[in-house]
C-alpha cells in the first residue's frame, strides 16, 4: 500500500474531517509544529520515557514496523497510560515529518531516517490541523 492509498483509506474512515484537510495532512502539520516547539520524542526510548511520565498527548506508530515486540510495547504503554495512538503507513514518512532528514536547497527531504514511533508531548500552538487530529481521536 502506498502512502497515498493509506491516506485515502484513513480519510475514508473519518467523516468528521473537513474536505480541505485529511487526517494524514493534518497529522503532518501537527508533528511539524510540535517539532518546532520542541514537543516531539522520537523513537522507542524517548517515547517510552515521555509516556511513563504521563506527559504524552499523542503517539504515532508506523504500520510497516516489522518488530512485533516493538509494536506490542508501544501499544501496551499507550493503553496503560491512556495515550491516543494513531498509525501512519511508512516509517520513512514518519521520520521525515519528525525532522529526521536533511532538507536540500530545493526544499526536498534527503537522507531520511525511518522512525517507527513518535510521541507528542507538546502540540505547540492551536491550528486547524490540530483540530482535525483531535476530532479524529475523539471519534475513535
Amino acid at each position: 500500500m502506498s502512502g497515498e492509498e493509506g491516506a485515502a483509506a484513513v480519510a475514508a474512515e473519518t467523516s468528521v474531517v473537513p474536505k480541505e484537510m485529511d487526517l494524514i495532512t493534518a497529522l503532518q502539520h501537527v508533528l511539524r509544529k510540535s517539532l518546532a516547539h520542541g514537543g516531539l520524542a522520537r523513537g522507542l526510548h524517548e517515547g517510552a520515557k515521555v509516556i511513563e511520565k504521563h506527559a504524552a498527548q499523542l503517539c504515532v506508530l508506523a504500520e510497516d514496523c516489522n518488530e512485533t515486540d516493538y509494536v506490542k510495547l508501544v501499544k501496551a504503554l499507550c493503553n496503560d497510560h491512556n495515550v491516543s495512538l494513531l498509525t501512519v503507513p511508512s516509517a520513512k514518512t514518519l521520520g521525515e515529518w519528525a525532522g529526521l532528514c536533511k532538507i536540500d536547497s530545493e526544499g526536498k527531504a534527503r537522507k531520511v531516517v525511518g522512525c517507527s514511533c513518535v510521541v507528542v508531548k507538546d502540540f505547540g500552538e492551536e491550528s486547524s490541523a490540530l483540530t482535525v487530529v483531535q476530532s479524529h481521536i475523539k471519534s475513535h
